[in-house]
């Protein structure tokens, strides 16, 4: 089949699902669907039958608005290519914003030794960790099982596998010991608005990933009480946060004792990555 005819009817097909970048998006598809790269995409003309139904089907798909991120089976993150399944959330840009401000905070490459990553999904923040501190170990939690299995998949196709490790576990409450660095994205989203996330999300990604309690503050509790345990001294905690969400996380971590040293703006501007520490002698003192 011609390619401009199957790229022209997929576009209309996802423009009238209310798919943003229809001609991005159809573009995509087709280069995944040919095993092409865009410049081989530029170059050809036609395209085999079965490849054609195999990009129709996959445009079916998003035209139901499922996530192309799920259709094709991967995401990028950082610089690191993962798998991505609908038990987890798929990695945003958004939440790299963590990994730019705990790269500021902890600039020794070689010191950091160690790495909790709570509620890691598909292990995008743990594994972007240890690719950028060499020395580290790192230990990645989800309460899902296939969460973990699946991180543990990225773990090694990213050869980060004999680094890192995964469990399934309720927040930290079976992890032991100290660490560098605690990073976690958690749910964040206020009960009441999750009717109104996009299909996209709402349909596709897991709910336990998301609903962050009545007031969106539900894991941030936990999180603050379990941090002064689980921070060695001179490490960092580095959460991301929702639209609106630094003063109400700020007063959670200030009650347990712990310090912020910055909140870090993403690219949009929303305030998103919160960065804790914790003092013992401090905590002593004022005990």
């Amino acid at each position: 089949m011609r390619k401009i005819n199957l790229l022209e009817q997929a576009r209309e097909r996802l423009f009238q699902a209310g798919i943003e970048e229809a001609a991005s998006e159809a573009r995509l598809l087709l280069c995944w669907a040919c095993g092409w790269t865009r410049m081989e995409l530029m170059q050809r003309d036609d395209v085999p039958d079965e490849v054609a139904e195999k990009f129709q089907a996959a445009i079916q798909r998003r035209s139901q608005r499922e996530p192309v991120a799920f259709i094709i089976g991967e995401q990028g993150f950082w610089t690191l290519d993962l798998y991505v399944s609908p038990e987890t959330l798929i990695p945003r840009g958004d939440s790299e914003t963590l990994l730019e401000a705990l790269l500021d905070h902890r600039r020794d490459r070689q010191a950091v030794r160690s790495v909790l990553d709570l509620g890691t999904g598909t292990g995008c923040l743990l594994l972007a960790a240890l690719s950028e501190y060499p020395q580290a170990w790192g230990l990645g939690v989800d309460i899902a099982p296939a969460a973990a299995a699946l991180a543990q998949q990225n773990a090694r196709r990213n050869g980060l596998s004999d680094r890192a490790d995964f469990m399934a576990g309720d927040w930290a409450a079976a992890v032991r010991g100290q660490f560098d660095v605690v990073l976690s994205n958690p749910p964040y989203i206020e009960h009441a608005d999750m009717a109104r996330l996009m299909p996209d999300v709402a349909v596709y990604e897991p709910h336990r990933a998301l609903d962050g309690g009545d007031d969106g503050l539900t894991a941030y509790r936990i999180l603050c009480k379990s941090l002064p345990r689980l921070l060695a001294e001179g490490g960092c905690a580095v959460l991301e946060l929702g639209i609106g969400q630094t003063q109400a996380v700020t007063e959670l971590a200030e009650a347990e004792g712990l310090t912020v040293l910055e909140c870090r703006k993403d690219l949009g501007g929303v305030e998103r990555a919160l960065v804790l520490a914790f003092s013992k002698e401090s905590s002593w003192l004022m005990g």
